[in-house]
C-alpha cells in the first residue's frame, strides 16, 4: 500500500495536482478560441462547452465557425447549437476565418453576450498555412483561452500535436476527447508532462452534457486500475430520479421484488452510462475482463433483457406468475428473442425475487432493510460493526470489514464485499445472489 500511495501521489502531481477549470475572468465577451485537428471532435467540443458554460455558470454565449474548408462545417456548428440551445454567428457564404472572427467578436459586443467561442478549422495534419491562420486570428481575436482538442486514442501523436501547436499558437489548456475509449485516461499523463499546459475538460461519450472536469486524482486512479468511484456517483446523480431509487429501495427492504423493479434497475444503469461505463469506473474491475468477454456480458444483452420486460403488459410485469407458454411465445416475438431467452430471464428473476425475500421479508430486521438505512433510506439508526458483519456473512462472507486505509491511498471494496468472481446484478456470482453466477454451472 506504501508503493501505491507513493505512486499515485506522484501521478497526482505530474498531472497537475489540482483542477483547472476554464478561465472566465476576462471583460466580456470574454473569447475562446478552439484549435485542433480533423476528426478530434473539436466542433462537438466547442457545443459541449457552450452548453456546460450556459447550463452551469449561467452566461450568454456565442458560438462561431471560422471553418470554411471543410464542407458543412458551419451547418454542423448551427445544428448543434439548436440542439444544445446556443446562439450561433449567421453563416455569410465566402467570408473567410479572420473575417468571421471579427463579425464574431463585434456581434458578441453589440448583443451583450459574456463568451464567444471560435471554432476553427481543422486539417489531417499540421501545416504552415493552419498556423498562418490560427496566428491571424489570433491577433484579431485576442483570446482569452486557446485550447487544444485532442482525442486521446491517437497517442503519442497528440503529445507531439500539442507541442507544435502550442510553439506556434501558444495554448492555454489541453481537452481530451474520448477518454471513455482510453480505458485508464494514460494519454493524459504523457500530454501533461510533456506540454506543462492543464488539461481542463475531457470528454467521456457521444451525448452532449458528456463532459467533465480534469481532476488528476480521480485520472491517477484509473491509472493504476482502481476505477473512479467518484465519477460513478456523479453520473448516478446526474441521472437517477431520487425519489423512485428510494421507493425501490423500500420495497426491495420489504422483499418485494418484480419485473417492473428490474426494468427501471436496467433503465437506471443504462442511464448512468451502460454495463460497460461502469465497469470502466469500479475497481478491480481490469482483472476480470477476460470472464467478462467469455460470459458475452455486455449493453446488449441487458437491452435485450429490458426489452423482454417490456413486450409485458403492466399486469404480467407485477405478476410473473400468471405467465405461461402461450403469453411467452408472445413476448419473445414482441422483443424478438427466443422464448428460451425469456424463460432464462423469468428464472433468473424468480431466483432475485426469492433472495429478496429472505433477505428483507415483513419485518424491519431484514438484511435488505439494513442495506436501505446505510444508503440513507431508513429512519432507523445506522448499523452497528456487529450489524455489518452479519450483512456481509449473509452476502456470502463473513469476515470484519477491513480497517480504513490511510489519507491518500486509493482501496478496492474487501474481498468479503466484492468476492474473486464478479457481483452483477441481476446476474449474481460470488458472494451475492447464490445460483445466478454467470461465469459458471449452477451450483
Amino acid at each position: 500500500q506504501m508503493v501505491v500511495k507513493i505512486v499515485n501521489d506522484v501521478l497526482v502531481e505530474t498531472l497537475g495536482s489540482t483542477a483547472q477549470p476554464i478561465d472566465l475572468d476576462a471583460p466580456p465577451p470574454v473569447a475562446i478560441m478552439m484549435v485542433g485537428l480533423q476528426g478530434s471532435g473539436k466542433t462537438t467540443t466547442t457545443a459541449k462547452i457552450a452548453k456546460r458554460l450556459t447550463e452551469r455558470h449561467k452566461k450568454r454565449v456565442l458560438m462561431a465557425s471560422l471553418d470554411v474548408k471543410r464542407p458543412a462545417a458551419q451547418e454542423q456548428l448551427a445544428v448543434l447549437g439548436r440542439q444544445v440551445q446556443v446562439d450561433t454567428l449567421p453563416i455569410v457564404p465566402g467570408q473567410d476565418p479572420v473575417k468571421i472572427a471579427k463579425r464574431a467578436q463585434d456581434a458578441a459586443r453589440r448583443e451583450g453576450y459574456d463568451i464567444v467561442l471560435l471554432d476553427t478549422a481543422g486539417r489531417t495534419h499540421i501545416d504552415e498555412p493552419l498556423m498562418q491562420e490560427m496566428a491571424e486570428i489570433k491577433a484579431v481575436s485576442k483570446p482569452h483561452e486557446i485550447l487544444l482538442v485532442v482525442d486521446s486514442l491517437t497517442g503519442q501523436d497528440a503529445v507531439n500535436l500539442a507541442k507544435n501547436f502550442d510553439e506556434r499558437v501558444g495554448l492555454t489548456g489541453i481537452v481530451l476527447t474520448r477518454v471513455d475509449g482510453d480505458g485508464r485516461g494514460g494519454a493524459a499523463l504523457s500530454m501533461r508532462a510533456v506540454t506543462g499546459k492543464p488539461i481542463k475538460l475531457i470528454g467521456t461519450g457521444e451525448k452532449m452534457d458528456a463532459l467533465d472536469e480534469f481532476s488528476p486524482t480521480r485520472i491517477a486512479n484509473r491509472i493504476l486500475g482502481m476505477g473512479d468511484i467518484v465519477a460513478l456517483v456523479e453520473k448516478a446523480a446526474a441521472a437517477v430520479d431520487a425519489e423512485q431509487a428510494a421507493r425501490a429501495a423500500q420495497r426491495m427492504a420489504k422483499g418485494k421484488f418484480d419485473l417492473q423493479d428490474l426494468a427501471d434497475q436496467l433503465a437506471m444503469m443504462e442511464n448512468i452510462g451502460g454495463f460497460g461505463g461502469i465497469m470502466g469506473l469500479l475497481p478491480g474491475v481490469a482483472k476480470m475482463k477476460e470472464q467478462i468477454a467469455s460470459a458475452n456480458l455486455d449493453d446488449k444483452m441487458f437491452k435485450r433483457q429490458r426489452a423482454i420486460i417490456l413486450s409485458m403488459t403492466p399486469k404480467e410485469r407485477r405478476n410473473p406468475d400468471i405467465l405461461k407458454a402461450s403469453r411467452k411465445r408472445r413476448i419473445a416475438a414482441g422483443s424478438g428473442v427466443k422464448v428460451e431467452e425469456v424463460n432464462k430471464l423469468l428464472k433468473q428473476h424468480r431466483q432475485m425475487a426469492d433472495m429478496m425475500k429472505a433477505m428483507g421479508g415483513a419485518k424491519r430486521g431484514g438484511v435488505m432493510a439494513k442495506a436501505a438505512q446505510m444508503m440513507g433510506l431508513g429512519n432507523m439508526p445506522a448499523p452497528s460493526q456487529e450489524q455489518i458483519a452479519e450483512l456481509q456473512k449473509k452476502l456470502g462472507g463473513g469476515s470484519p470489514p477491513s480497517p480504513a486505509p490511510g489519507p491518500g491511498i486509493p482501496q478496492a471494496p474487501p474481498a468479503s464485499v466484492f468476492s474473486p468472481k464478479p457481483t452483477l446484478p441481476g446476474l449474481g456470482g460470488g458472494g451475492f445472489l447464490s445460483g445466478l453466477n454467470p461465469f459458471g454451472k449452477k451450483k
